[in-house]
């Protein structure tokens, strides 16, 4: 029988799981259909699951439609369990991602949407919920092909006129057929689907069962079988537990067949197959024996682990959603961490996201989770399971760092009778690239073997950062150079130099503080849109609106979870419960307020024992310590860097040296010329007469004095930025804003005449439907309205790129991202505070040199006369009285 495995992904509330149970329904695996908000939905098992009526954790269905057994799996749609969601789809021939047709393309949907790019699955797109007043198929068509892809196409009505047209638009091999014939066969569109070049769009609605078998149809129909080969190969995406404390491995078989009793490996350890089990929702059937594209759990297999690979199969990347805050774990009274601590590894196995630690200089157990909603199914979870009630306290974000420039690590572990010494070049990555680990060291210097060794001593643990203390990332780490001893060097010996070698770059390096960022989707009233632009940038993130109407309008942007993680509640009660909020994570940033998170954390990198920066040497026969910034003047290998640099100087003789003890005579550079260009011309060319360096390069150059190029200065400034910033105007703005805007502009009009430069001022008219961009002399500035749709910061940014090698730009804000782009754009910065200080200062020395000029004596003409003048002018006022 043909298998296919599918998984269904969803924003949350899109319905995932009522389309589930409408396709169980329909393919007669269950008699009636559930319900979610019933809570007897046949995927969902879980009481916590049927009680908040969200899917929690990945469920998996067998259903038979023709001669294809499909294997379903209902992942959970909240973003607070993503990681669930992105480990199931390792395992995936085709995704099913179903869409809201009342609510469009959501915030988590793009993030699903690029995930399942990322891992190149094809998607099968199922719009939902479009029996509800409003919703509009062409809009929505419309709507995904601009937020997902051009390539998404209405399937319905395969026949209908256009289609082909829309399908050969696709792929050049279709256009061929579609130029040939007219039409375009079943099995091409099935390879274009496989291959990711067009999306099948299918609408319905999953309650009432509508456009559901017409899909599953369409799936059947364009879904290509996977062929498997006779090398036996696993996929292992989940570990769980059943009512009896079992272990159960949940795996694909991608290649060969697996029976009960047979020997698994991955060359770490050996276990032995007790008992596969085919899971159809709660239930579960006992085989001997599966074949390649089945999925199943196993028992007896206790050391395995979410991601790994058997036979064939190699393991997978980390995920790249992770959780992004940590909490304590608070213990009740009277119970002992040491006892629970390996009952937490247990959920640790099942969610490797936790990260389970018992920091033991705070004597507290933390675990790294997703959000709000985690941390009560982990408390029911520890309840139901270990019978202890646990509670959590306020939570902390998981901060990251990286570094900014190339550096080399060294480590050297030489106490008696031991020796390693390990260089690392540490290279700074593109941000979200993660870590990555090379090798670029020559065997003569290190063999093979501890080469191996140390990058697996370097991708075997987290490496703390020198900043906070919190996890590297985003960097290239490669083993350049190193030594080892023929007698006294064993593999403990590396693990001790690579992980010092990582500390000490470190220490050398210029590290960068990264946090964490949501990427956001706010939907709120029109007349509301001012207050949470406000409330974003006072959040240090960045937002436009990507659509709106005359009652809602929709915010697309970005902000640091920790100032965004509460705003759910603040956004529901100052809209009335209108506004809503859907936030996915985006990855790390560089932190908006570095040094108030590393002052408040208090890591101090030298009394990090565990993480030591320093090395250990060895003279007379006693080990001592080095500390890092020494570590070079004691190291046994040549630098990599050092060496680099002067095989670089090496091949270019001929640099010219610019110091000013070395410069070189006019006589000399003629003596350099004659001995070497000339040597080799002989006597026929000796008749030739050769100019002196001073005669050729110097004398006859006539220097004509040109005025240096002055560029007029521009200063562009943010208006409602600035307004919101400056105290005075923003108790102002609260009333009326029109008074806040001219007070702005009529101080900025008299700072332009101390100043004498070009000054605009840019206000937001994104909202006024058709405007377009206006510019209004105000005095001695100019004042902007933007055109619909285009924010201060769009205006500013394209000015700046536009104008930077015109003009000497300088722009205010207080917009932390703003200033990074209009900073790359070579243009000067004012914060909000430093424009309001730049002008009072500027007022401040006017009115001093008023008060000066008002303040000299005046000069009189019969001061500066003489004596004898005096009297001969006084002599003639007299004769002119009488």
């Amino acid at each position: 029988m043909n298998k296919l495995v599918l998984g269904i992904l969803a924003h949350v509330d899109a319905g995932k799981t009522t389309l589930s149970e409408s396709i169980l329904y329909l393919s007669g695996k269950i008699g009636k259909l559930g319900r979610v908000d019933n809570k007897d939905a046949y995927l969902d098992t879980y009481e916590l699951e049927r009680a908040r009526g969200i899917t929690i954790f990945s469920k998996q269905a067998i259903v038979e439609i023709g001669e294809t057994q499909i294997t379903l799996l209902d992942t959970p749609g909240h973003v607070d369990f993503s990681t669930e969601m992105e480990r199931t789809l390792q395992v995936l021939d085709y995704a099913i991602l179903v869409i809201s047709g009342a609510d469009g393309v959501q915030g988590h949907t793009k993030t699903l949407w690029q995930l399942l790019h990322m891992y190149q699955i094809p998607v099968f797109l199922f719009v939902n919920k479009m029996d509800q007043n409003g919703t509009d198929k062409d809009k929505l068509m419309t709507e995904m092909k601009k937020q997902l892809d051009d390539r998404c196409l209405e399937f319905e009505q395969v026949k209908a006129e256009g289609f082909y047209d829309q399908l050969a638009m696709c792929d050049e091999i279709m256009m061929e057929a579609y130029l040939d014939t007219g039409q375009v066969d079943v099995a091409q569109i099935k390879k274009a689907v496989k291959e990711r070049k067009v999306f099948p769009c299918f609408f319905g609605s999953a309650l009432k069962l509508e456009g559901v078998e017409q899909f599953v149809q369409g799936i059947v129909k364009y879904a290509m079988i996977p062929y498997y080969p006779f090398e036996f190969g696993a996929k292992i995406f989940k570990i769980t537990r059943d009512e009896q404390g079992n272990r159960l491995t949940h795996m694909k078989l991608t290649g060969g067949k697996l029976k009960v009793k047979d020997v698994l490996t991955n060359s770490i350890w050996e276990e032995k197959v007790n008992q596969i089990r085919i899971y159809s929702g709660q239930k579960f059937q006992a085989v001997n024996e599966i074949e390649a594209g089945s999925v199943c759990a196993v028992t007896g297999l206790s050391q395995t682990r979410p991601g790994e690979g058997l036979g064939m199969e190699e393991a997978s990347n980390t995920p790249v959603l992770e959780p992004v805050l940590f909490y304590q774990i608070i213990l009740p009274e009277g119970c002992d961490p040491r006892v629970m601590i390996p009952k937490l590894r247990q959920l640790e196995e099942e969610e490797p996201e936790l990260h389970i630690v018992w920091d033991e200089q705070l004597q507290e157990i933390q675990a790294q989770i997703m959000g709000e909603v985690q941390i009560e199914i982990l408390q029911s979870l520890i309840q139901s399971r270990f019978g202890v009630p646990v509670a959590f306290d306020a939570g902390r974000i998981v901060y990251k760092e990286t570094i900014a420039n190339v550096v080399e690590g060294v480590g050297h572990f030489e106490p008696l009778r031991h020796y390693a010494e390990v260089h690392l070049l540490l290279t700074p990555g593109e941000l979200g690239s993660g870590l990555q680990f090379g090798v670029e060291c020559s065997e003569d210097s290190l063999s093979k073997s501890w080469q191996r060794l140390i990058l697996t001593h370097l991708e075997e643990k987290a490496h703390k950062g020198i900043l906070t203390g919190s996890a590297i990332t985003d960097m290239e780490i490669t083993l350049v150079s190193g030594r080892a001893h023929n007698k006294h060097t064993e593999g403990g010996d590396f693990r001790e130099a690579t992980y010092r070698a990582v500390r000490q770059g470190l220490k050398e390096a210029k590290s960068i503080l990264l946090e964490p960022f949501y990427a956001f989707q706010l939907e709120l009233p029109v007349k509301m849109v001012g207050r949470a632009m406000t409330d974003i940038e006072k959040m240090h993130g960045t937002c436009e609106i990507s659509q709106t109407n005359s009652e809602m309008a929709v915010l697309v942007g970005s902000a640091p979870v920790v100032s965004m993680r509460n705003y759910q509640q603040e956004l529901v009660a100052y809209t009335k419960g209108l506004g809503r909020l859907f936030c996915s994570l985006k990855g790390y940033e560089p932190c908006h307020n570095a040094e108030e998170v590393i002052e408040s954390i208090g890591y101090d990198s030298e009394r990090d024992l565990e993480n030591p920066t320093g090395s250990v040497f060895c003279a007379h026969g006693t080990g001592f310590l080095v500390d890092w910034d020494e570590v070079k003047d004691y190291m046994h290998v040549e630098s990599y860097l050092q060496e680099k640099d002067e095989l670089a100087g090496e091949t270019a003789p001929n640099q010219a040296s610019y110091t000013e003890e070395k410069s070189i005579s006019l006589e000399e550079i003629d003596q350099i010329i004659n001995n070497t260009f000339y040597a080799n011309q002989g006597k026929k060319s000796a008749w030739k007469k050769r100019k002196t360096a001073r005669e050729s390069y110097y004398e006859p150059v006539t220097y004509v004095s040109r005025r240096k190029e002055t560029k007029e200065e521009y200063l562009l400034v943010d208006g409602y930025n600035i307004i919101f910033a400056w105290p005075e105007l923003k108790e102002l703005a609260d009333g009326n804003m029109d008074g806040a805007r001219m007070k702005l502009l009529d101080t900025l009009s008299n700072y332009q005449g101390i100043r004498r430069c070009q000054i605009i001022i840019v206000f937001d008219a994104y909202l006024v439907k058709g405007h377009l961009e206006e510019v209004i002399d105000y005095h001695n500035v100019h004042m902007v309205y933007t055109k619909e749709a285009q924010t201060a910061d769009q205006y500013i940014e394209k000015f700046a790129h536009d104008n930077q090698k015109k003009y000497n730009i300088a722009v205010a804000t207080s917009d932390g991202l703003q200033q990074i782009i209009i900073r790359g754009a070579g243009c000067a910065l004012l914060s909000a505070r430093e424009l309001k200080a730049e002008i009072e200062r500027a007022n401040e020395r006017i009115n001093r040199e008023y008060q000066e000029i008002q303040g000299r004596d005046r000069n009189y003409l019969m001061d500066a006369l003489s004596l004898e003048a005096k009297q001969q002018m006084e002599e003639l006022i007299k004769k002119e009285n009488d």
